[in-house]
């Protein structure tokens, strides 16, 4: 197409790959996103590169890995001077906007003052006067964004410009919402208060995103073509969707996972033991579970992707309703997945399994992408390099450094592949957790090597061993595959380094 294209990249928060009906879920209703995979291309095999929401966020928006852009945890901000694609886009000529979730900083509270967030929960919530860079204070362009209509928080917790919208709509509710804010326990909590539909932060991002198709679609942006992030905050703990979509998912009804059962070999894993035994950070990260939290929390996560798959429909018929579908790129994926009762394990972390770590992803490219499936493994950092490839972004205008694959190929020819690995860094320091993984996928195999275990390491066969029971490790029929796949690690993660700073003198 001669005509610059637009961009709608959907993501939602902490959804597994096999949490939709398109990807084989026999409960779980998602016919809108069923649709956007029947008319593109639906990939099996994309994995994260972090398992957590603000580093991966951040290589989704900078095409590194995290130790290159440093947010290597959340709670770490990402460096306002780190080259971004939507500062490309930007000077490039698209109009750059973000409606939702960004988590490009901090949430909760910084461990100094001096620390500040545009994204935090409390700040927005109490409407905080001074320096805060919240409300009229907001920064813009924000990353490379001209406008952004940022939520922060899961669920009916949340605030940002989103509380703003609630001070319009329902004062009251909006005084409510900000008392839950500042009182919940959000890292330790699953479930949260209720809020009407009309109100939710997910009815939220649907009507602001139609609301900039149409000021697009009335020529307010002139002829620029548009990038837009929208991003849902669900189905991301703590929950609570709106109540006609938990009547649609009874607890008594979900199955409880294929590994479930396993929680006893988990206690005896030489690394993840020693965190079910003294949980770090207050139960927040990798417990156990029961069967019913599990069965209440799978049927809430399916009730909220079931409004997010409703909403977004409303957006895609909005995209063509406008005449806006034929000249428009559209993604979906997310962040990262959720354990959900694998293993008889609760939320994300490190660990060695594939429930956090593979995610949903369907592009739909006019004029590109044929229709059908895609086994080929791709990365979660091949996103921006693609992007700007496919909007005929000369490579001297990307960001410098990049390191991920165009993925262009396979859009184009479904037998295509790109890469035979896929790197994971995994680095979590909270509380008395300080952890360090890497993670190495291959088409047979998965690999992890946990910092501090020298003769450690769990493998799984990928093809043959898909609840990931059997490790592989010790199997002594095994030794020359382990050495090769620990020599492929070794090779996948120097590679992925950093190479800055910049060395600027000769000597």
């Amino acid at each position: 197409m001669k005509e610059k294209m637009n961009v709608l990249f959907l993501i939602s928060d902490a959804h597994r790959a096999d949490h939709l009906s398109c990807y084989g879920n026999p409960i779980l209703k998602t016919p809108n996103l069923d649709a956007l995979a029947k008319d593109g291309v639906r990939f099996t095999n994309c994995y994260c590169t972090n398992p957590i929401c603000m580093p991966n966020r951040a290589t989704m928006i900078t095409g590194v890995y995290p130790n290159v852009h440093g947010v290597r945890s959340n709670g770490i901000n990402l460096p306002e001077n780190i080259p971004t694609i939507t500062q490309t886009l930007h000077k490039r000529g698209w109009h750059t906007g973000a409606i939702g979730k960004l988590h490009h900083q901090f949430w909760l509270g910084p461990f100094k003052h001096k620390y500040k967030s545009s994204e935090s929960l409390v700040s927005w919530a109490v409407n905080k006067g001074g320096n805060d860079p919240v409300r009229e204070n907001f920064p813009l362009p924000y990353y490379g964004y001209d406008e952004v209509e940022v939520v922060s928080g899961n669920g009916t917790i949340c605030a940002g410009h989103y509380t703003e919208w609630l001070e319009e709509r329902a004062p009251e509710r909006a005084e409510e919402v900000k008392k839950w804010v500042q009182n919940y326990d959000y890292l330790f909590s699953l479930f949260c208060n209720e809020l009407p539909e009309e109100l939710y932060n997910t009815t939220y991002v649907r009507e602001r995103t139609i609301s900039f198709l149409e000021r697009h679609a009335k020529g307010e942006y002139g002829n620029k073509p548009f990038y837009l992030h929208c991003s849902f905050p669900d189905p991301h703990y703590p929950l609570f969707p709106p109540k006609r979509f938990q009547d649609m998912y009874k607890p008594d009804e979900i199955e409880l996972p294929s590994s479930f059962s396993d929680i006893k070999n988990v206690y005896k894993h030489e690394y993840l033991g020693q965190h079910l035994k003294n949980p770090p950070f207050k139960r927040a990260f990798l417990r156990e579970s029961t069967e019913e939290e599990v069965r209440k929390i799978i049927a809430l996560t399916y009730a909220a992707i079931a409004y997010v798959d409703y909403s977004i429909g409303q957006i895609l018929a909005s995209l063509e309703k406008l005449g806006l579908a034929d000249n428009t790129i559209v993604i979906y994926t997310s962040d990262h997945g959720d354990l959900m009762g694998d293993h008889g394990l609760l939320f994300k972390g490190p660990c060695p399994y594939d429930g956090v770590f593979r995610l949903p992803q369907i592009w739909k490219v006019p004029g590109i992408t044929k229709t059908g499936v895609s086994d080929a493994l791709v990365s979660s950092i091949d996103y921006p390099k693609t992007i700007l490839n496919l909007l005929n972004i000369p490579e001297r205008h990307h960001p410098p450094d990049m390191q991920g694959y165009d993925i262009t190929p396979i859009l184009k020819d479904l037998n295509q592949k790109v890469r035979d690995c896929c790197l994971i860094e995994n680095d979590e320091e909270v509380g008395t957790l300080n952890a360090r993984l890497r993670i190495l996928i291959t088409e047979d195999y998965k690999l992890t090597i946990y910092e501090g275990l020298s003769d450690f390491g769990d493998i799984f066969d990928r093809k043959n061993d898909p609840d990931e029971l059997n490790n592989l490790w010790y199997d002594t029929d095994f030794k020359d595959k382990r050495f090769e796949l620990v020599n492929k690690l070794l090779q996948e993660n120097i590679k992925a380094q950093t190479k800055y700073p910049k060395r600027i003198a000769g000597s």
